[in-house]
């Protein structure tokens, strides 16, 4: 089936590439053989048997397979919502309540798997994120959470500025600061305000693009799965990469900078 903060604060979402990541390697890929169903033998089909209709064990398969799709980024999401919703008539836990154990829990281990490759699946940054991670990408969470937990234990915490927003992101973080104490003296600068206000407006716009040059990027990787070689898709993966680091960094800078301008001290 085809579906066509202040310095010492910043927070940012971290990719990094890791070679020795295999992480298909627990996953049935697209094409693998199937088992035959338990109950009546028959070859079947991923979730349900094609001859007698019973719920099958769950397998451990990526999400795009889940769903029966390639691992490409353009989705068509009216058919993959479609889809989810006739999975989801045919998986419900309460329609097993009078069946065996076994196949209450294989309903039930569907049903959540189909929930969570749908919710991943229907969003595009989502998508891409878990795509990458199939691609032996790994997240590293720049968060406030991570804040939290480097203070705690003492740690220094990785900190991850995209090189071309150096300058102007020490320069924010300067004013923000600045505007920090002013709140809490109740001094607020209406000048001061009105450039950050700027600053943000801009970086919201430089947001904005890198989700379009993303998208470029989506066209790209979907093309080489179908005719590109290794080394072609790696440079595109790469590239995502980036992007989305960039993405994110400007995405929690802003957070930064709503959070500054909308307490009260």
């Amino acid at each position: 089936m085809n579906f066509g903060g202040a310095i010492g604060e910043l927070r940012g979402d971290l990719f990094m590439t890791n070679p020795e990541t295999k992480s298909s390697s627990s996953l049935i890929m697209p094409g693998d053989v199937t088992s035959a169903c338990w109950s009546c033998g028959t070859m079947r089909a991923e979730h349900f048997c094609s001859a007698c209709g019973k719920v099958q064990p769950p397998v451990p398969v990526d999400y795009f397979t889940f769903f029966g799709l390639p691992r490409k980024l353009n989705v068509d999401v009216s058919a993959l919502e479609r889809e989810f919703y006739q999975l989801s008539r045919k998986l419900h836990p309460d329609l097993y309540s009078g069946a065996d154990q076994r196949e209450q829990e294989w309903s039930l281990e569907q049903s959540s798997q189909l929930n969570d490759a749908y919710r991943t699946l229907k969003d595009s940054i989502k998508r891409t994120e878990y795509l990458l991670r199939l691609e032996g990408v790994e997240l590293e969470e720049q968060s406030k959470s991570a804040t939290e937990e480097a203070r705690a234990s003492g740690e220094v915490k990785k900190q991850v500025v995209p090189s071309d927003l150096l300058e102007e992101v020490f320069d924010l973080n300067m004013q923000l600061e600045e505007l920090r104490m002013q709140k809490k003296t109740g001094e607020d600068d209406p000048a001061l305000i009105e450039e950050i206000g700027r600053q943000k407006l801009e970086l919201e716009e430089k947001h904005e693009a890198l989700l379009e040059e993303l998208k470029g990027q989506w066209a790209e990787w979907d093309r080489a799965v179908d005719s590109g070689t290794e080394v072609h898709r790696l440079k595109i993966r790469d590239k995502m990469v980036d992007v989305l680091n960039r993405r994110n960094y400007i995405r929690n800078l802003v957070r930064d900078v709503n959070d500054v301008l909308g307490s009260g001290a």
